[in-house]
C-alpha cells in the first residue's frame, strides 16, 4: 500500500488534478488546506472528478480511473477465453497457474481510488450547495468506493476495509478485513447509494445512477449466492427504463455511446489528443490491422459458440461441420473474433479482405512474432469496423462496466439456483439470445435447473466475452480446477483462400502453453511489495 494508504497525508494534492485552472491558482498547489478547498460547489465537483479519475487497478505501471478499459478487455486472459502471449504485460502467469507474490505489473490490490473516496466523503459536508446536490455526490463516490472494494476482495479475498483518511502510521498497522464483512459493507454502501442517485443522466459525463448501484448490487447479491435479495436487485433495475440495444455487434461502436438503453455504466474517454483516451483497442487486433495481438482468444471459448439453430456443437442434430467450423454459428462468434478466413475491412479499405493467420507470407502469420496471434484468433468485439478510430492506441471510445443483458442473465441464474423456475426465466434469456440473432430457448431440452443451469452459464460465457466477466463466473461456480487445467490450443492449421476466404484445414490445433490450477489459484497472491511494508498483512494461503 505504499502508493496508497502511507501517502494518505498528500491526498489534497493527488485528489484535484482534474480541477479547473482557476481553482488550482487560488493558491499554491503544495499548500492546500481543508479551508480552501471546499468553499462552493465546483470545488466539489472537482473533488469529485478527482474521485472518478482515481486509479481503481495497476497495469505495467499506467494511471487508470475508477473503472479500467485495459483490465476489463485483459482479464479474459485470467480464463479459459483467452491467452495473454506477453508475459510483462503481467497476466499471463494468472492464466497458467504460476502467479507468486512477485510476478507481473498486473495488480488491483490498489488504495489510491479508495483514499480519495475516503477524503472526499470525510470532507464534504463542509461545502455549501444544494442538499439534494450534495446527497447525489456523496451516493456516487460510495458507489465508487463499494466497486473498488468489489474488485479487490474478489480477487484477494480478505483484504483491509478503510473508510476513513488514515496517517501513515495508521496504514502500516492495519490487518486484512474477512471478505464476508467486506461484501456486508459493499452491499450496505450500494443500497445507501441507490436511494440518493438519479435515476438517469443524459449529461454525457458518465457519473452513475440508480441503476448502477442497483446493478452492481445485484453482481455482488449473485456471487454470493444471496438470490432473493438479487432478483429484487435485478427487479429492480428492470423497472428504470433500460433496454438491449438493437445490434450485438454495433453496441461496442462509438456509434453506440451516445444514450444507449443498454449502458447502465461505463469507464469514460476522451479521443487523442487527450490523456485519457482509451488504449486498449490497439492490443487486439492483428500486425496487419496496427495491433499487437495481446489478447488471444482460445479455441474453447470458439467452440462454446452454438450453431444458430440453437444447438451446441457437439449435439449431433446439429449440423456442425468441422472442415466448415464457423459456418451457421451463434452470430456472437463472427462479433467478437476473428478466425481464420472471416472477412474484414482494413481501416480506410472500401472492400474486404480476409484474415489469413495460416500463410508464413502473411502479416498476420500465427508464428511470426510480429504482433500476431499465435492462436490463430484475434479480439474483434470492440474494433468491428476499424475505419471507426483515426487511432487505435487513442480511441474515444468508452468501456462498458454494467450492461442491461447483465441484469437480464443475472435475473435468470438467481432464479434458476432459488428453483424459482417460471417463465420470466426463459423470457431473460431469450431477449438476450433474441437480440443476438439466435433462437428461444428450447424449453423441451432446457426444462430442469441442471440443464438451466448450463445454458444460462454458456449464454453469460459467449454474451459478456472480453468484458472482464468470465474468470468471475469461474472462481464462483468452482469449475476453474476443471477447465483451467492441461494444454490450451487455438485454431487448427490450415489455408486460407485470399479470394474467397475459404478456410481448409490441413493440420492440428495450434498449442499455446500447459496451464495448471491449484486450489490457491482461485485467491490471487498479496503482492509481497505489500507485505514487506507492513507485516500485519499476511499472504493468501499456498503462496
Amino acid at each position: 500500500m505504499k502508493k496508497n494508504l502511507i501517502l494518505n497525508i498528500l491526498a489534497i494534492s493527488l485528489l484535484f488534478t482534474s480541477c479547473k485552472k482557476d481553482f488550482l491558482d487560488r493558491q499554491p498547489q503544495d499548500a492546500y488546506s481543508n479551508t480552501s478547498l471546499w468553499t462552493s460547489e465546483s470545488d466539489a465537483a472537482a473533488a469529485l472528478a478527482g474521485v472518478y479519475n482515481g486509479q481503481s487497478v495497476t497495469f505495467a505501471d499506467e494511471s487508470t480511473g475508477w473503472a479500467d478499459a485495459t483490465w476489463i478487455v485483459y482479464l479474459d486472459c485470467v480464463s479459459d477465453n483467452a491467452y495473454n502471449q506477453y508475459p510483462w504485460e503481467g497476466f499471463q502467469a494468472y492464466g497458467n497457474g504460476t502467479v507468486n507474490p512477485s510476478t507481473g505489473d498486473a495488480s488491483a490490490y490498489n488504495y489510491t481510488g479508495i483514499t480519495r473516496a475516503n477524503f472526499f466523503l470525510a470532507n464534504i459536508g463542509k461545502t455549501p450547495m444544494d442538499a439534494t446536490d450534495k446527497a447525489n455526490m456523496i451516493a456516487q463516490v460510495r458507489f465508487i468506493r463499494a466497486y473498488e472494494y468489489f474488485l479487490m476482495s474478489q480477487l484477494y479475498g480478505d483484504v483491509p476495509l478503510v473508510t476513513t483518511v488514515l496517517t501513515p502510521a495508521q496504514s502500516l498497522a492495519l490487518t486484512r478485513t474477512s471478505k464476508a464483512d467486506v461484501v456486508k459493507f459493499i452491499l450496505s454502501e450500494l443500497a445507501a447509494a441507490a436511494t440518493d442517485l438519479p435515476a438517469t443522466n443524459t449529461s454525457g459525463d458518465g457519473h452513475v445512477t440508480k441503476g448502477a448501484a442497483l446493478a452492481l448490487k445485484a453482481r455482488v447479491d449473485l456471487y454470493n449466492a444471496n438470490y432473493a435479495d438479487c432478483i429484487t436487485d435485478c427487479q429492480a433495475v428492470m423497472k428504470l427504463g433500460y433496454a438491449l440495444y438493437p445490434s450485438y455487434t454495433d453496441l461496442f461502436r462509438m456509434t453506440a455511446q451516445a444514450n444507449n438503453p443498454e449502458i447502465i455504466a461505463s469507464a469514460q474517454y476522451v479521443e487523442n489528443p487527450s490523456a485519457n483516451s482509451n488504449g486498449v483497442l490497439g492490443v487486439m487486433p492483428s500486425n496487419s490491422m496496427g495491433g499487437w495481438s495481446s489478447i488471444d482468444p482460445l479455441q474453447n471459448l470458439v467452440d462454446s459458440y452454438e450453431m444458430d439453430n440453437g444447438k451446441p456443437i457437439t449435439d449431433p442434430a446439429s449440423g456442425y461441420d468441422p472442415t466448415n467450423p464457423y459456418a451457421n454459428r451463434d452470430p456472437r462468434l463472427a462479433a467478437t473474433i476473428l478466425y481464420p478466413g472471416a472477412p474484414y475491412k482494413p481501416a480506410g479499405a472500401t472492400v474486404n479482405s480476409y484474415f489469413d493467420p495460416m500463410d508464413a507470407s502473411s502479416p498476420d502469420y500465427y508464428a511470426s512474432g510480429n504482433n500476431t496471434s499465435p492462436s490463430g484468433y484475434v479480439v474483434k468485439k470492440y474494433t468491428s469496423n476499424l475505419s471507426d478510430f483515426d487511432n487505435l492506441f487513442q480511441s474515444g471510445l468508452n468501456m462498458t462496466v454494467i450492461r442491461y443483458a447483465e441484469v437480464l442473465l443475472t435475473d435468470a441464474e438467481a432464479k434458476i439456483e432459488a428453483n424459482q423456475i417460471d417463465g420470466s426465466v426463459y423470457s431473460d434469456i431469450n431477449l438476450v439470445r433474441n437480440r443476438a440473432g439466435m433462437p428461444s430457448v428450447d424449453q423441451s431440452v432446457y426444462s430442469t435447473q441442471a440443464a438451466l443451469r448450463t445454458l444460462v452459464r454458456n449464454e453469460r460465457r459467449v454474451e459478456f466475452a472480453f468484458e472482464g466477466l468470465r474468470w468471475f463466473d469461474l472462481q464462483r461456480w468452482k469449475i476453474a480446477s476443471q477447465v483451467m487445467t492441461g494444454p490450451v490450443y487455438g485454431a487448427k492449421t490450415g489455408t486460407v483462400n485470399t479470394t474467397t476466404g475459404k478456410y481448409t484445414i490441413t493440420g492440428n490445433p495450434l498449442k499455446l502453453e500447459t496451464r495448471t490450477f491449484a486450489d490457491k489459484n482461485y485467491l490471487w497472491p498479496i503482492p509481497q511489495s505489500e507485505i514487506d511494508l507492513n507485516k500485519n498483512i499476511k499472504q493468501n494461503p499456498g503462496y
